[in-house]
């Protein structure tokens, strides 16, 4: 017997937005779940099977569904029972936006996905998944080189090498790999993807088109605007794409210059480090403020830049801006105005074989017909609350429209971008939810690793002192964890900070082998509200490098228990 599956957002057999005649064709439904590899970002989703056909037609199913079912739950959710295109419009195919509309399916919701480009947006295309793959092979480079460490293990190799281009390849082809994954987790779900670029038109209203063909307009219950971020290129730099880059063209390694510069000395340049000193360039940091990896908590910092600063081929100047910057030209080399922070007097100048640019990214948030909704950007970011609810210009709250992810500028991370779509997707479903950023992790995948979630200690303090309570301080080390030891990995550092008089967890950061995947047993328990008092009774296998934290939690001294 033919059968066929779909995604619908069916109301139950005995709801009353159903009349005799449909009841009776629904209870020809069976339910079956049908799991799903989706990589890595949705593993179960609800499909709807028809199984049996003899006295329902199939088409008046649909058209029931289509045409009812939609308003009628519309109606329930307290609105008008307007029919709709859809129940979720995404403009922007990112991370951020393939984990709404992931999520949506799973509520019900009729979704469509609107994307100009590819599949998969920054972080799977140029940015966190290539980027990965080279800093892989950074990371088995420094392994293979490092005498020392394969001494203490007993191991003798002869000399390594590496080819670019098959390097280049490997970092394609994983972005290749999972932006196909990404696209066809959609279309299995039923998502449609509308290529083209967005506009919002108005309330509730979205059209797309591509160049030399006519806009669509579609109609919609609630927008979410997922439109992501480009690299930010400072007035006065010349990027020419070969010899000044941004992380964009940095990912194709097209070739490995003996001296590069990099502009900027966050996630994005100290990655870029790690994989340029690993294939053989010297470095040149240019950082604006007064010291290296500004954004990091300060002792985990000085910890950074005498483990992956100090040792390589790097040097740095700091509290200095590139003021300009010249491509490579007819011989002549890549040359750079330093110009001092403070007194703006130009300080310097260099000549490298090459610029990356890692001054960090912008938002993309041009050409969405903001304007038709009284809309207007803040430094390029669209207004939000904290329920990503977008805001206007005279301070209200446009209705059924959304920003997420880097457009919104809260937090510009790949898997915040998605922890923000599924909060929205919650709220548009009926269910209240409000995301604690603070409980939202980061890392930088360098060798060894940093991460970090909550506050730095001076944010701790500040807040303390605002708030009028103390703060305590507890620390562990690698060199005391069996695991790190085996693998000859002692160097690093998790670094707990709380409130002693209750256990609350303000923030854990952490340098060593594997940070980036330790980092999460602190977030979820920021995320949960777990006490440090309940968080130490966690049972951790030995030995493993997750015994840092066990060991973290447990040093910590709480004065007294609540209640």
């Amino acid at each position: 017997m033919h059968s066929s599956s779909i995604s619908l957002c069916v109301p139950p057999p005995n709801s009353s937005l159903l009349n005799k005649s449909h009841k009776k064709c629904l209870d020809k439904l069976s339910f079956a779940p049908l799991n799903s590899q989706l990589c890595g970002l949705r593993n179960e989703v609800l499909r709807f099977s028809f199984t049996r056909f003899k006295r329902c037609e199939q088409h008046r199913v649909r058209k029931f569904v289509r045409n009812n079912v939609v308003s009628g739950l519309v109606a329930e959710n307290g609105n008008a029972p307007t029919l709709f295109d859809y129940d979720l419009v995404i403009i922007g195919a990112g991370v951020g936006g393939h984990g709404a509309a992931l999520h949506a399916v799973e509520k019900g919701l009729k979704t469509a996905i609107i994307e100009g480009d590819v599949i998969g947006g920054t972080c799977v295309n140029r940015g966190c998944v290539p980027s990965k793959a080279l800093l892989a092979v950074s990371g088995r480079m420094r392994e293979l080189k490092n005498e020392h460490h394969l001494k203490a293990l007993g191991l003798q190799v002869s000399a390594a090498g590496y080819d670019r281009q098959a390097v280049a390849d490997h970092a394609n082809n994983l972005a290749s790999k999972i932006r196909n994954n990404l696209t066809n987790s959609l279309k299995a779900l039923g998502v449609d993807i509308l290529t083209g670029v967005g506009t919002i038109m108005g309330t509730q209203r979205v059209k797309y088109g591509k160049v030399g063909f006519p806009d669509i307009e579609v109609t919609t219950r609630d927008i979410i605007i997922a439109t992501g971020s480009v690299p930010f290129v400072p007035r006065g730099i010349e990027v020419d794409g070969k010899t000044v880059i941004t992380s964009d063209h940095a990912l194709k390694l097209e070739f490995v210059p003996e001296w590069i510069a990099i502009v900027g000395s966050g996630y994005i340049g100290l990655e870029f480090s790690d994989v340029y000193t690993a294939l053989g360039s010297e470095v040149t940091f240019i950082e604006a403020l007064d010291q290296l990896m500004p954004g990091f908590d300060p002792e985990i910092s000085k910890l950074a830049q005498r483990v992956l600063v100090n040792p390589r081929k790097i040097d740095y100047h700091t509290g200095v801006f590139a003021t300009k910057i010249t491509p490579a030209k007819d011989g002549r080399p890549v040359v750079i105005e330093l110009t001092d922070a403070k007194t703006k007097e130009v300080k310097d100048t260099l000549e490298v074989d090459a610029a990356l640019i890692a001054t960090g990214r912008a938002p993309f948030t041009e050409g969405l017909g903001l304007e038709n909704i009284n809309v207007l950007t803040q430094r390029g970011f669209i207004p939000v609350d904290e329920r990503m609810r977008v805001i206007d210009a005279d301070g209200n709250l446009v209705p059924h429209l959304y920003c997420i992810g880097d457009a919104n500028g809260k937090m510009m991370l790949a898997h915040a971008a998605s922890a923000q779509g599924i909060s929205v997707v919650e709220q548009v479903s009926g269910r209240d939810h409000v995301l604690n950023h603070l409980s939202v992790p980061a890392a930088c995948f360098t060798h060894p690793e940093i991460s970090m979630v909550g506050l730095t200690e001076p944010q701790a303090r500040e807040r303390a002192e605002k708030e009028g309570f103390e703060i305590s301080i507890a620390k562990t080390s690698f060199k005391a964890n069996t695991k790190a030891l085996a693998e000859n990995e002692g160097e690093g550092l998790a670094k707990l900070i709380y409130r002693p008089d209750n256990g609350e967890i303000l923030g854990v950061h952490i340098i060593g082998m594997h940070a980036a995947d330790l980092i999460h047993e602190a977030s979820n328990a920021i995320a949960l509200g777990t006490s440090i008092q309940d968080i130490k009774f966690a049972v951790h296998a030995h030995p493993t490098l997750s015994e840092v934290l066990d060991e973290l939690f447990k040093s910590a001294k709480v004065i007294k228990l609540e209640g």
